[in-house]
């Protein structure tokens, strides 16, 4: 089926320094705009962050400190860019979750007021999620070519994942290693909060850290060493939930012992 439009569709994508929006910072514009007789019209510009870029974001996207050192900065190039968007609706993948907030964001923070809500928005990945469903019936017909009988029941569900995850092995054997250590730190499960409030994350080793204060980024064992008198104040006197204290004290035992 062919895209039927009666004005300009701006597809556009951003890089950043990270994921936060109102901290992070805008790297690199790309904008294509499908026009209604079929053309297309491209633009894309470094932004200068003012700002070092975190060495994990530039193994992603591959811009360094180095390559956006002589670009503009955004105040400069915000008025091309809201000329780029001019009488567009937007498109992108994700857009709706990150792009257009984090835009919207950053021109804000450099006095631009930029209001995208009468604007229809085509979300490239929300399309792709609906008509290519990614949930565990879509993923069991996928891998093990059999539908998922009695869904949302809680044996029969894990059942599912089970055989999906042995069928995920058995596929991609060049790629995916058996062990959980592999599998674990493919699925990000370092990167996630080890408590449900966020008071604590892990470092890189996997150590249990802080998340806030004057000790944060710190593991609890180095806190544990250098200034015990606040972590025993932090466990007994701080208004922390019952289940992060219950962490807190589990690996404070497991490094004891």
């Amino acid at each position: 089926m062919k895209l039927t439009l009666t004005r300009p569709l701006a597809v556009f994508d951003l890089e950043t320094t990270g994921v936060k929006i109102g901290r992070d910072r805008i790297v690199q514009i790309g904008i294509v705009r499908l026009m209604p007789d079929g053309s297309r019209e491209s633009y894309q510009t470094l932004v200068n962050p003012e700002m070092l870029i975190p060495a994990e974001a530039s193994n992603v996207h591959g811009i360094y400190d180095a390559d956006v050192a002589d670009a503009p900065v955004l105040a400069d190039l915000a008025q091309e860019v809201l000329r780029q968007l001019d009488g567009c609706d937007l498109s992108g993948f994700n857009c709706m979750r990150f792009d257009v907030p984090f835009l919207a964001e950053e021109l804000h923070r450099v006095g631009i007021d930029w209001d995208s809500s009468h604007l229809r928005i085509v979300d490239v990945q929300r399309i792709y999620h609906k008509m290519e469903p990614r949930n565990l019936s879509a993923a069991l017909k996928f891998y093990c070519g059999k539908e998922h009988e009695g869904a949302h029941d809680a044996l029969a569900d894990v059942e599912a994942t089970a055989d999906v995850l042995l069928a995920q092995l058995e596929r991609y054997p060049d790629v995916l290693q058996g062990d959980v250590e592999f599998l674990g730190e493919l699925s990000g499960d370092r990167q996630r909060s080890p408590d449900a409030a966020g008071k604590l994350r892990f470092d890189d080793r996997g150590a249990v850290c802080l998340s806030f204060g004057k000790y944060a980024g710190w593991s609890l064992e180095s806190i544990g060493r250098n200034d015990p008198g606040y972590l025993q104040w932090l466990m007994t006197k701080a208004d922390l939930p019952g289940s992060t204290l219950a962490i807190m004290r589990n690996t404070l035992a497991q490094l004891e012992n």
